[in-house]
């Protein structure tokens, strides 16, 4: 039985675009399933869960479609500025960061705000969580790296970085991590909490996916895809993926390979077949569709890839020795739904839950 998928991406125009992807034939189509015209302002960041699609634009709002009932499901209000990160966390938790520094936790049940902290003192440029779902990670542009503890929804710890970075991503397993400064991808170690290596792109990175636990796929301000082995610290591969500069990049394990989708400037999503084995050749087209509009942000749902049920968290961590420590266990942790906490590294204060149009049942 042919795998049900779909393709969500957004644009300059404002307009979400969704593809339902036909994987039964030799040749793989996809069909225009739904265009999205929620949003006054362009596409800045977009996610996905087995049952909605998130996305988020410089118009202050978070915009949800059900893909059950391949409906509108409303708008999410509690950021000022741009929505710039979007991250879910299985099926019960949304992370969303933007210009105003705050990172929120949304439960998807009724779509509240759980959480409101106070991230950094500039804007959040990406946030990315742990595969356990204790911690996150996030930079912004008062030039920091934050770790934030989920179980309690305090900080961690800080690392300044000196230079702004505008993308944080776990590794697949979570022992390492990589952070996106211009044109450099920068390796770190969970344990040292230090830059292992850097490895630089001959152009600005827009986006970043693990493959694996040691490839990374790297998408800049050219038309080519290239890929990083981090335990060699190199370039292995790199292919000429679209006319226009790559804007985003994503991927999904299928059968014995790896399925990597790209989006651009020039209009085209595409989907690529690439072995992972040990000498990487440039990956095979499967299928290409033209939205004729401006890509900003991509992302694919699969309603099937469900997150293993999760358990009670874990006693709060003290310090990042601690914490360190509990990831190193097997189970997986809920976030916490405690009271919305306006974090700052001065001084804790309450802030009353972010309002503004509730989602339809």
């Amino acid at each position: 039985m042919a795998a049900v998928l779909g393709l969500i991406a957004g644009s300059y125009e404002q307009v979400t675009f969704g593809y339902t992807v036909n994987t039964d034939e030799p040749e793989w189509t996809a069909k225009a399933e739904f265009t999205h015209h929620a949003h006054t302002a362009s596409i800045s960041a977009a996610a996905t869960s087995e049952r909605f699609v998130v996305t988020g634009s410089k118009d202050e709002t978070i915009q949800l479609y059900d893909m059950k009932k391949k409906i509108e499901h409303g708008a999410l209000l509690h950021h000022d500025g741009t929505i710039s990160c979007l991250e879910f966390y299985g099926t019960s938790h949304l992370l969303s960061g933007g210009e105003d520094g705050l990172i929120c936790v949304w439960g998807t049940k009724k779509w509240d705000c759980l959480k409101s902290i106070k991230a950094h003192q500039g804007q959040v440029t990406s946030l990315s969580v742990h595969p356990s779902g204790k911690i996150a990670l996030s930079v912004g542009t008062d030039k920091t790296l934050r770790t934030w503890n989920l179980t309690n929804g305090r900080s961690a710890f800080i690392k300044n970085i000196k230079r702004n970075a505008h993308i944080v991503r776990w590794s697949p397993d979570g022992d390492k991590y990589v952070v996106v400064v211009n044109d450099e991808v920068n390796i770190y170690d969970l344990e040292t909490a230090s830059v292992t290596a850097t490895i630089t792109n001959p152009k600005r990175i827009s986006s970043v996916k693990f493959l694996n636990n040691s490839i990374l796929a790297v998408a800049g301000d050219d038309e080519n895809v290239r890929f990083c082995d981090l335990g060699k610290e190199k370039w292995v591969c790199e292919f000429k993926a679209h006319e226009n500069r790559v804007k985003a990049v994503d991927s999904f394990v299928m059968e014995d390979h790896c399925i990597l989708v790209t989006a651009s400037n020039d209009g085209f999503i595409k989907m690529w077949k690439l072995y992972l084995k040990e000498e990487l050749e440039s990956p095979t087209l499967l299928m290409e569709v033209n939205t004729t509009a401006r890509l900003t942000c991509l992302a694919v749902w699969k309603p099937s890839s469900v997150q293993p049920p999760a358990e009670e968290p874990a006693a709060p961590t003290t310090t990042p020795q601690e914490l360190i420590q509990e990831l190193s266990k097997t189970k997986r942790v809920r976030i916490a739904a405690e009271e919305v906490i306006l974090e700052d590294e001065s001084k804790p204060k309450k802030k009353k839950k972010g309002g503004g149009k509730k989602p339809t049942e």
